[in-house]
Order: C-alpha cells, then structure tokens, then sequence
C-alpha cells in the first residue's frame, strides 16, 4: 500500500481557568512558560501582523509570521522548522469563554506526512500541558 501524501493537521484543547483576555496575552508574552516563545535561546519577536518572529532552540531555528491577531479570540501564524522540511505551516489558536475560564484551540495544519513532522504532536502537547499551570495560582475562586 503507498504512503498517503495528504498533509497532517493535529488539533490540542485545553480549558484553562481564566479569562479568554488572560489566556490570549499570556500565549503571546515570551515571558510565560508554556507559550513556544518562552523557550527560545534566541528570540525575534514581533505579534504584528505581518510581524515575524524566530525562535532559536537549541541550534534548531523556528520562524513565521503572523497573519491575522484578533484579541481575545484568535491568533493566526505560519510556522517553519526543520521538522516541517522547509515548507510553511499554519497554526491558529482561538480562545472562547468557558464557564468560569477558557477553552483553547490550537490546529497546527499543512504538515507534511513525515515521521518528523508528526512530532509536532508531542511538542505541542508538551507545551499546551504546561501552559494551564501558569493561571492556577492566580485565579481567584
């Protein structure tokens, strides 16, 4: 059976006890752990649109631009790394009320079917794992 071509899409959700507004300006502040930003050895960072960003990990560059920032609600970026074999891939991240707090979306879309690219998944969960935890402490019952 060959291999299919089609392009690998991952979608994450996470509810996260905050307000949407909280949620939005926390994933794009590199500041706060769990955002890709706040990993970087090296960061450009520019959430325009239209801004670029580059994040350098451990010698491995990431990079892209962002293509559409309605806050609270979404967050629109491509996103090259070497995982993604050069080409340009798409993430949108939207943040909607919840209860008391947020539901998160992230869809990372336009992978290409590769071994490498499909760990993206397990990235993207690392981080969105991590992210939730920042509120905690804050958010007052």
């Amino acid at each position: 059976m060959a291999k299919s071509k089609k392009n690998l899409e991952f979608t994450f959700e996470r509810t996260i006890p905050a307000l949407p507004e909280e949620v939005y300006d926390a994933w794009l502040n590199p500041e706060v752990k769990g955002n890709h930003w706040n990993v970087a050895k090296k960061l450009l960072f520019n959430p325009k649109v239209d801004g670029l960003y580059y994040i350098g990990v451990e010698g491995f560059p990431h990079y892209g631009r962002f293509t559409k920032l309605k806050r609270p609600s979404i967050i629109e970026h491509t996103w090259v790394s070497p995982n993604t074999m050069g080409l340009e891939t798409n993430v949108t991240v939207t943040f909607k009320k919840q209860g008391a707090g947020a539901l998160m979306t992230l869809v990372h879309r336009d992978l290409p079917n590769t071994e490498e690219a499909k760990g993206h998944e397990e990235g993207s969960n690392y981080f969105l794992d991590i992210f939730p935890g920042q509120f905690k402490a804050s958010r007052k019952k």
